[in-house]
């Protein structure tokens, strides 16, 4: 690996602020450089086999902890809609969760229609419930998680993120032509960058992080977004990068992620901690995510 490239740090639990503990380094990206990996992208088909082996997961997925009833706001990836959702949604209602998806039909990139949707959606769940709402995006929905819980900060509760592009650098996406050129047509003739350009939108251009707990989960099979730019630099004691396996377009379908999921979901609000699995999810991610040691989101090297 070489030397000019950024190490993936484990974040440090909250209390070990609290209790004088030495600091560990902040959270950074991971160190992948460009885009996908050719056959990754190739490769993306695959979700249809993981979604074939969903059914394998049920032992896993009875052990994923129950939750406590709070609002779940669920946001789907380019091109999708809220169909495509259906695993994630029911699994978290079959967990206690109040869970909803955005309703606005299929994700065709971001409007200007969003920029005040996604907010008041975000606050209307909050007042109806008269709880805080985590918001879970796959994809360009994991962007718009981002920008909602920005707009309506008060309301949220946590951010979970799906192999979504929330580190874009300055070069632009390092996502496959293919898929930028998709974008284009579809949605912006600036392609992928457009959704950071909205006015509003400055701290996602500037990345700068928000005192939330946010989770970023990515793959380095993902075929559409590359790792680098699926993980986020921040703050140990709100900040975290998990590693899962599995494709781009089978995470909303891969049982290892609807795990950790509900494993990030559970966390009690006002105190959370990093993800550190146990029993059988640990064993499994461990075996399957290629991390090792005690640190979760340390990048096997």
């Amino acid at each position: 690996m070489s030397a000019t490239r950024r190490k993936e740090s484990s974040p440090v639990r909250p209390a070990a602020r609290a209790e004088g503990l030495p600091h560990r380094l902040p959270v950074v990206r991971h160190p992948h450089i460009g885009k996908p990996r050719a056959l990754n992208s190739m490769l993306e088909p695959r979700a249809l086999f993981e979604m074939a082996l969903l059914p394998a997961s049920l032992p896993l997925l009875l052990k994923a902890p129950r939750g406590d009833g709070h609002p779940v706001l669920l946001l789907p990836g380019f091109m999708a809609d809220d169909k495509t959702l259906i695993a994630l949604k029911l699994f978290l209602r079959s967990k206690g969760y109040d869970v909803h998806t955005w309703g606005l039909g299929r994700n065709l990139g971001f409007r200007s229609k969003h920029a005040s949707a996604l907010p008041q959606k975000i606050r209307y769940l909050h007042h109806i419930t008269g709880r805080k709402v985590s918001v879970v995006g796959w994809s360009l929905g994991g962007v718009f998680s981002l920008y909602g819980a920005e707009n309506a900060l008060e309301c949220v509760r946590s951010i979970i993120t799906l192999g979504s592009p929330v580190s874009v650098d300055a070069g632009g996406s390092q996502s496959p032509a293919a898929v930028k050129a998709l974008y284009r047509v579809i949605s912006h003739r600036l392609g992928p960058a457009a959704h950071v350009m909205q006015p509003r939108a400055k701290t996602l251009r500037e990345q700068r992080r928000l005192e939330l707990p946010t989770s970023c989960l990515y793959s380095l099979g993902d075929g559409v977004v590359p790792p680098q730019e699926a993980t986020i630099d921040g703050d140990p004691a709100f900040h975290e990068n998990i590693r899962v396996p599995g494709s781009h377009l089978g995470l909303g379908f891969n049982g290892i992620v609807l795990a950790v999921v509900a494993d990030r979901l559970a966390q009690p609000e006002g105190a959370w901690q990093p993800f550190r699995p146990d029993g059988l999810l640990g064993r499994i991610w461990r075996a399957t995510s290629g991390a090792s040691g005690r640190d979760a989101t340390s990048p096997a090297v």
